[in-house]
């Protein structure tokens, strides 16, 4: 394709784009250089830098050696598996959602979920991974890298609003704040992949609310609400731990290379066994 006709079709996306309304546009913030007042305001907030582990017993650094292409069990998409849950063992649906876990419940199970694609597990289910995480505090963000199919999430803390009309995603759009020692993240705008639990899917408003705060130098506490009044009677809180590694790094996690693991539509989950290098089986 020419110059010529790459810029007309750029040109004609955007006029495109404009004509539908797409919000993303509106809604994009213009980043602003840090002044060295930003950069001094940093440093009176708490230190959560460095590499963290869910659980802290160091033990999950094991699982985090699978070979390339390899998985953690896929938890529940609402909720981050191993959390304290406040309620009667899991969150409580609205009828018309709760007919929904119960088709899907004596509906056969599948065999493997999407994560079997290498798509991650969307929100909270990716901070409870098994697999370390680093946080990196600069001025109006805060950037969690999540070794855990290499994800990063941005949590925006320059005092932009949250978007009326947020792009779908696996992880939302997420704004905080600071309320004393402790970091507010509001996240709202999840795509079709972020499930409450198998065959139960979110609605429209839901929003998830975590605090992070440290309860020592090196732990971190994370509480994690979940509010959706369309699929919820009540929002559903869990708690969770973290443990500071300070001689960790994160690794290369690249579930694409030499995955052979695959499901299709139906949940049925299939396996590639062609010996490197060949044709053979």
């Amino acid at each position: 394709m020419d110059d010529q006709k790459l810029a007309n079709r750029i040109a004609c996306t955007v006029l495109f784009a404009a004509a539908l309304g797409w919000p993303a546009f509106a809604q994009q913030s213009i980043y602003k250089a840090p002044t060295a007042a930003d950069w001094s305001a940093l440093a009176k907030l708490p230190d959560f830098s460095g590499v963290w582990e869910r659980g802290g017993g160091g033990g999950g650094r094991g699982a985090a050696a699978a070979p390339a292409g390899g998985r953690g069990n896929a938890p529940a998409r609402g909720v981050a598996p191993g959390a304290g849950a406040r309620g009667r063992g899991g969150p409580s649906f609205t009828p018309k959602y709760d007919a929904m876990r119960a088709a899907a419940a004596s509906a056969p199970a599948p065999e493997d979920s999407q994560t079997a694609n290498c798509l991650p597990p969307g929100m909270p289910g990716i901070m409870g991974q098994p697999y370390p995480m680093e946080f990196l505090l600069t001025p109006g963000k805060v950037t969690i890298v999540i070794e855990a199919y290499t994800q990063v999430r941005h949590i925006y803390t320059d005092g932009r609003s949250l978007p009326e009309e947020p792009d779908p995603k696996f992880f939302g759009t997420s704004i905080g704040r600071w309320e004393g020692d402790t970091l507010v993240a509001e996240t709202v705008g999840f795509n079709d992949f972020v499930q409450h639990a198998r065959g139960v899917p979110h609605g429209d408003k839901m929003r998830i609310v975590e605090r992070f705060r440290l309860i020592d130098p090196d732990t971190m506490s994370i509480e994690t609400t979940i509010s959706d009044p369309d699929a919820l009677t009540v929002p559903y809180t869990t708690t969770a731990s973290l443990r500071r590694h300070r001689d960790w790094t994160i690794s290369e996690y690249v579930c694409e290379e030499n995955n052979r693991n695959s499901v299709d539509t139906s949940g049925k989950a299939g396996i590639d066994s062609t010996l490197p290098g060949t044709n053979k089986k």
